[in-house]
Parts: C-alpha cells; sequence; structure tokens
C-alpha cells in the first residue's frame, strides 16, 4: 500500500515513453510532484552535512585549534569541497554519458529539450534539494551574522540558475555551466583549507586563479555559441504552449538575444572586477608581509651589533650594589 507513496519521494516522477528508431526509450518530465522529492532529498542532504561535520571536519577542527571566525570558514570550505568534488564527478559522468561533450550542437538541438533523462532529471533534483538544505543549515551551524548575507546571496544564485535552467529547458546548458562554476569553486575552497593548515601556503590559490579565468571565459563563449548563435537556428520558431516553447521564439528577435547576452557580459564583468580586486588586495597584503618582514630583519641585525652593557647588581641612589646588599668592589685583605 504505501510503495507508491514511497516511490513518490524517492524517485522522480513524470515518466514519459518517447517512441525511437528501436523501440521506446523512457524519460521525464517536471512538475508539482517534483517538490515532494526534493523535500525527501533535503532530509537526506542534511544528513549528510552531519555525518561530514561529526566525522571529518571535527576531528580536523580538534588538532588544529582554529580561532571561532576561522573555525567557521573552515567548515563552510570543507563542506563545499565534498559537494563540489561530488557534484564534479557526477556532472562529468552525465556529461560524457550523454555525449553533450563530444556533440556541442546537441546544446541547442531539438530544442526545446522538454523531455530528460533519469540521470539529468534526478541531477537537478538533487542539486536544488542541496541549496535548499542550506537555508535551514545557516541556523544549524550557527553561522555568524556578518556571514549570512553573504551565504544567502550566494545561495539564492545558485537556486536561481538551476531553477531557470530547469525549468526554462535549458539542462543542457546547465548541465556544463555547472560544471565549469563548480570546478572553479572546488580549487577555491580547497585553496582555504590548505591555507588554514598552513598560512604560507598559497600554491593553490594561483591554480584557482588561472581555473577561475579559463572557465570564466569558458562560460561566456558557451552563453555566445548556443544563446547568440544556437538557439536562433531552431526549425520551430512559433510559440508553442504545449511544446513549451517559450525561449526560441523570443530569440528569433535580435533585440531580446542582444539584451540577454548584453546581462551575461555585465554578470560575468562584474564577478571578474571582484576576482581581480581580491587578487590586488592579496597582492597588497603579500608586499607589506615582505616589507615587515625586511624591516624585522634589518632591526634584529643592528640590535645584534649593538655592544650591551649588563651590571651584575642593581642601582640604588646611583649606585650600584650586589644582589645580596654588599658593594660590588673588591675588599682588600688585613693582614
Amino acid at each position: 500500500v504505501t510503495a507508491k507513496t514511497a516511490f513518490l519521494f524517492i524517485l522522480p516522477q513524470y515518466n514519459v515513453s518517447v517512441p525511437i528508431a528501436d523501440g521506446e526509450l523512457v524519460q521525464y518530465h517536471y512538475g508539482l510532484k517534483d517538490l515532494v522529492t526534493i523535500l525527501f532529498y533535503i532530509f537526506i542532504a542534511i544528513i549528510l552535512h552531519a555525518v561530514v561535520q561529526e566525522y571529518a571536519l571535527d576531528k580536523i577542527n580538534r588538532r588544529l585549534h582554529l580561532s571561532k571566525v576561522k573555525h567557521s570558514k573552515f567548515n563552510e570550505s570543507g563542506q563545499l569541497v565534498a559537494f563540489h568534488l561530488t557534484s564534479v564527478i557526477w556532472c562529468l559522468y552525465v556529461v560524457v554519458t550523454e555525449g553533450y561533450i563530444s556533440n556541442p550542437r546537441s546544446l541547442w538541438e531539438n530544442y526545446p529539450h522538454v523531455y530528460l533523462p533519469f540521470q539529468v532529471k534526478f541531477f537537478y533534483l538533487c542539486q536544488l534539494a542541496y541549496w535548499l538544505h542550506a537555508l535551514p543549515e545557516l541556523y544549524f551551524q550557527k553561522v555568524r551574522k556578518e556571514e549570512i548575507p553573504r551565504q544567502l546571496r550566494c545561495i539564492t544564485l545558485y537556486l536561481v540558475h538551476i531553477t531557470g535552467a530547469y525549468l526554462l529547458n535549458l539542462t543542457r546548458l546547465g548541465l556544463i555551466l555547472l560544471l565549469l562554476q563548480y570546478l572553479a569553486e572546488f580549487f577555491f575552497h580547497m585553496a582555504r583549507l590548505v591555507c588554514f593548515t598552513d598560512e604560507n601556503n598559497e600554491k593553490l590559490f594561483n591554480v584557482w586563479a588561472v581555473v577561475f579565468v579559463v572557465t570564466r571565459l569558458f562560460t561566456l563563449t558557451l552563453y555566445i555559441l548556443v544563446i547568440g548563435f544556437g538557439l536562433p537556428r531552431v526549425e520551430s520558431q512559433a510559440l508553442d504552449p504545449e511544446r513549451e516553447n517559450f525561449l526560441s521564439f523570443f530569440f528569433n528577435n535580435i533585440l531580446f538575444r542582444m539584451s540577454v547576452l548584453l546581462l551575461v557580459c555585465l554578470f560575468q564583468a562584474s564577478m571578474m572586477w571582484r576576482f581581480i580586486h581580491f587578487q590586488l588586495r592579496r597582492w597588497r597584503e603579500y608586499c607589506n608581509e615582505q616589507s615587515s618582514r625586511k624591516r624585522a630583519a634589518a632591526t634584529g641585525t643592528k640590535q645584534q651589533t649593538k655592544p650591551l652593557k649588563r651590571d651584575t647588581g642593581y642601582h640604588e641612589n646611583g649606585v650600584v650594589k650586589a644582589e645580596n646588599g654588599t658593594s660590588p668592589r673588591t675588599k682588600k685583605l688585613k693582614s
């Protein structure tokens, strides 16, 4: 009796048999029942979050003896490293097996991509569940009030982009963009973890800087390729609500297409500006640290070359006396 209800929580819904040359292929659509599945995986994400925190991060924190501020940042980066690494491997597997990398034309061909393979839909449901679970985790992890606006902004941006790609049938493009974004975020948070253990080790930050610039270029190139050149060439440009052909009708208009590309370019430019600002701040801090070390080394050498006069006793009324109160002068022995 409870099997149907259990499947509603565990497995994706709205399966459709699509006829192909060899027979039929089972694919999936989206609907309101997806909210129930997402709710179930929110609880799964909370449990996994607690397991990683209890059995990995807390044990490392006890050994490092970090301050409260670094303790909070270490937990945040540790959780995101585990999530980004899992998502990169999973997303790469989906992209390779579905042939989206070997055939870039599949990103816009036969748009709209209303019917999704099982692994694509399940990936999107798990991604939405993770970023929704991050909202109550702000309370469970007792995040400082100063950090809450920044984390809320990050969670909101991820939810908007993933939900938009899922509802607007841009799942194929969204998979590639998530793979690039998660790859850059993985190196950043991994560099933070290494910096907490060894503050002088910043090699991974240099690796992250290269990966970040490369991923931003690839992201901008994909947007221009798919939105600027791919979607306008879709054969069916008429607005068809039954096929959910929401975007292909508008992408035929050059003004709409240029406005979307302008928004994308502005968003990528703002991310690059924050990146350049972050790198300049790091460079300033490094220069200040090097100059302070040189000053400390110079003053240390001067103090070593300056002769030091040490008294054997202490001063009292301008007279040097020994520690036991007697005069330090040698007394003449009487015969």
